[in-house]
């Protein structure tokens, strides 16, 4: 998004609601604590929220499951359950919203630089969209690939199979 200080910015809100219908499969969107960086590969898109992490999440999450088209798979940094209160004041009320949040997701948890690699993996082919929240606990970014909501693995091993020519397809 440009941020001349000659054009008007846009929302977080609107800029992912005209996003979310155009990501689909193999997209990401990452909702990000106030220190995550901006990133230069340009098809990673770092828009800043102004607002609580809760906020942002709770409405990305709904956002996503309000589609059809896509479903997430969850990434969490592994650092964070070891993140204590003493070292960063309000972190286990977070790690309990999040994990009520995410309830019912597939969600894995890796270490930092490894979803990093992940993410910058993906933004060489796929957009990427950060929206960085103002929250100053580190550890809490949550990371969301999308995949085909219409669509699952085992779907795509059958039609696999079926390409190869190990099953075949009932008349219609």
């Amino acid at each position: 998004m440009n941020m001349d200080a000659d054009h008007q910015v846009e929302s977080w809100e609107s800029r992912f609601a005209h996003l979310l219908p155009l990501f689909g499969h193999r997209n990401w969107i990452v909702v990000a604590d106030a220190a995550y960086p901006a990133q230069s590969n340009p098809a990673i898109e770092t828009v800043f929220t102004g607002c609580e992490h809760t906020q942002v999440l709770g409405k990305v999450l709904d956002a996503i499951r309000a589609s059809n088209h896509i479903r997430p798979t969850v990434y969490l940094d592994s650092e964070l359950k070891l993140v204590t209160e003493a070292d960063a004041p309000g972190v286990t009320a977070l790690r309990k919203y999040i994990a009520d949040a995410l309830a019912g997701k597939d969600v894995c948890e890796m270490e930092h630089e490894r979803i990093i690699a992940k993410l910058d993996e993906a933004g060489r082919l796929f957009r990427v969209l950060i929206l960085k929240s103002t929250l100053a606990i580190p550890y809490t970014s949550v990371f969301l690939e999308l995949d085909c909501g219409y669509w699952n693995e085992e779907a795509e091993k059958r039609l696999r199979s079926r390409i190869q020519g190990k099953e075949t397809v009932a008349a219609l």
